[in-house]
Formats: C-alpha cells, structure tokens, sequence
C-alpha cells in the first residue's frame, strides 16, 4: 500500500473501503500527465472550491518546491529561473465565469460545465466531479460529455455515490450521508492524490 494512503487511513480508518479507488484515481491521473494530458474539474458550492483548492496543489509546488528543470531555467531571466516551478496541470471550470454564465444564459445551466470540457477536453485528458450528493446535473453532463469525448473521469461523492456514482469511470466515495462530513472527508482525500503524484513526478 502506498505510504500517503497508509498515512490517510491512519488519520481516517474509515475511508478504508475508498483506498482502492484512490489508488485507482492515482494510476489514472499518472497516466494522464505522463501522456502529456491535463484535469478538468468541476462541481458547485463547496465542492467548486474544492475545485479550486486541488488544482492550485497540483499546479504549483505542494509538498516539495519542484525547480524548474536546468533546460528550462536556462531560456529564462534569474528571477523567473529561480522561483517557477513545475507543475501538473490542472484546470477548474469553476473559474470561468464570462463563460459559464452565457452558456447558462444562452444554452442551459446544465450544461455549463459540459461547454468546457467540450472546449477545452482532449481524449487522454481526464474529467473530475465532485457532487457530495452525486445528483449535480451539471457535474452529470460534464462527466457524460467527457466519456464522449475519450477522458476518463473520477467521480469524488458521498456515500451513496449518487447519477455521479454511475456515470464516472472511478468513483470515489467518502463514508457519509451529511454534506459537511462527506466534504470533511474530500480534503484528505485529493491532498493524498497531491502528495502521490508529487512523489511520482518530482521525487
């Protein structure tokens, strides 16, 4: 078992039933960034910050600093050479608000997030929905318009995994019914998928 996992049961022994399918995501996000691909993500309320709060982790150093390669900091100036840093791209469709707000206006706010992943999605790619209820239409459409499109997708929900629960390639399902406790447990569940990947790609 992967040392960020053992470290996520110790904290939290109940996520025990989840440690496969985070290992699951794990191999699946390598692959995309190994590929060259990027992550989507999408999801509403807490969980659009949630959006945001992993892709920054993933986007900059978390853990470690991750020094720009000695090919790269060559073509650029001290300043930038020595303080960029490498990063695993990640993209949250949350952010786009000029966007999604004329798709909602023009098309349907259901399919906000579809819009993106349809612009900006590539097969390789991969799509991430959080819905604690798995019932968020709009996460739903983006993940169907992902599978369409040849991204593989990671559900993160709530106990009962929800539409999201069936529609995503690997679902992982925090052990709670209440909101709050299933995104309580969403936290430490992308910070271990951060802190694998770090490992991976910057060891």
């Amino acid at each position: 078992m992967n040392e960020h996992i053992r470290e996520l049961l110790n904290c939290h022994p109940e996520l025990e039933s989840a440690a496969g399918d985070i290992e699951k995501a794990f191999q699946a996000m390598s692959r995309c960034y190994r590929d060259g691909g990027k992550v989507l993500l999408c999801g509403n309320g807490g969980s659009a910050a949630d959006c945001e709060h992993w892709s920054a982790e993933l986007n900059k150093g978390f853990r470690k600093k991750r020094p720009l390669p000695e090919k790269w900091r060559k073509k650029l100036p001290p300043l930038l050479a020595g303080s960029l840093q490498q990063a695993l791209p990640a993209i949250p469709l949350t952010v786009f608000a000029a966007l999604n707000t004329a798709v909602a206006n023009d098309i349907s706010a259901e399919l906000v997030f579809a819009q993106g992943v349809w612009a900006l999605g590539a097969p390789g790619d991969i799509l991430v929905g959080i819905s604690t209820s798995g019932g968020a239409r709009n996460v739903c459409a983006a993940v169907q318009a992902a599978e369409a499109k040849g991204l593989t997708t990671i559900g993160l929900t709530g106990g009962q995994g929800g539409r999201l629960g069936e529609l995503a390639s690997i679902v992982i399902r925090a052990p709670a019914g209440e909101v709050h406790h299933i995104q309580q447990y969403h936290l430490p569940i992308y910070h271990c998928l951060c802190l694998m990947l770090e490992d991976e790609f910057f060891a």
